[in-house]
């Protein structure tokens, strides 16, 4: 369990340093939001893959080699993994849109509007969403819906790198006599 939580903590962590990373670049204006969404959800991916695929692999050599760290174990890994770095992600993710970056929710709302707009959705619809999504119960709705969508990809890596570093028990039998 201390692998994962050091592993989620990290994840979490290295999410933190990519979204400032993207604020003190510019990403984070309405301006470059399309862009800064892009790069920022492709080096996530990236980072999910290579800390979930370094703690499952920590975690199995943590495991002596006469005891099985089948495809179960190492998938029970990666999803500790992922559990503990959304639960740490909730904390930086509010440390970055409340102390960081406040004006971050709102650069979203105008995103979202200005989609809307384009698709032709009508004004009142498009006041509502914004009336919506500035109430407490739109930003709790957003972080579940993000949490979510974090535990799905997560899953996905998780039964891939669990694939990958599966180790049977190696067992040690006495030579046979011929």
């Amino acid at each position: 369990m201390k692998t994962s939580l050091i592993y989620g903590l990290y994840l979490a962590l290295a999410g933190l340093v990519l979204n400032l990373i993207l604020f003190f670049a510019g990403f984070h204006s309405l301006e470059k939001f399309g862009t800064g969404q892009w790069i920022g959800g492709v080096v996530g991916l990236i980072l999910a893959v290579a800390f979930i695929a370094l703690g499952t692999k920590a975690r199995r050599d943590e495991i002596p080699a006469t005891e099985n760290f089948g495809y179960g174990r190492a998938l029970g890994t990666g999803l500790m993994i992922s559990v503990f770095s959304c639960l740490f992600g909730i904390v930086t993710n509010f440390l970055y849109t409340r102390v960081i970056n406040p004006g971050f929710r709102e650069v979203i709302i105008q995103a979202q509007s200005a989609k809307m707009d384009g698709k032709g959705v009508s004004a009142a619809q498009i006041e509502r969403m914004e009336t919506f999504m500035r109430s407490p119960l739109g930003a709790v709705l957003n972080v579940v819906f993000v949490i979510i969508g974090a535990m799905i990809v997560c899953t996905i890596i998780s039964l891939i790198t669990a694939a990958i570093f599966k180790r049977p028990a190696v067992v040690n039998q006495p030579p046979m006599a011929v």
